[in-house]
């Protein structure tokens, strides 16, 4: 059994976005998976993405967001829906509303979260609209 406690959970930052590591690999031994749980600000963008070699399943806890999809394809997220990504499959949200929208999201196998939370999603958002 492992206990992971509040104060061992590091919280990564970009452009409105808060990504708390609720469980991964520097607080915890597990080797498949990582869960971490997302808030975001009115108006912040997780920019569209992928993962070459993990699944990832999003849980909706509140807010309602739209999911960024390839080819500048959208759909609506509310709170209680659920949206699983195979590998590779493009995805991201934005929070169109006016009040923060939070998330779980579940990685396997694990990701390492960090290096994605280096570049600003602000010049990366507004970059791909130009």
């Amino acid at each position: 059994m492992e206990l992971i406690r509040a104060e061992n959970m590091t919280t990564l930052r970009n452009s409105g976005v808060e990504s708390r590591q609720l469980l991964v690999k520097g607080n915890s031994c597990s080797t498949r998976l990582t869960i971490t749980r997302v808030t975001m600000v009115a108006g912040a963008v997780n920019p569209r993405h992928r993962h070459e070699r993990s699944e990832q399943v999003w849980i909706l806890l509140c807010g309602e967001a739209t999911l960024l999809l390839p080819d500048g394809q959208t759909d609506v997220l509310r709170a209680g829906d659920v949206v699983r990504f195979a590998e590779n499959d493009i995805h991201g949200l934005q929070n169109c509303g006016t009040t923060p929208v939070e998330y779980i999201a579940v990685t396997s196998p694990p990701v390492d979260f960090t290096k994605s939370y280096v570049q600003d999603w602000a010049h990366a958002v507004r970059d791909s609209k130009t």
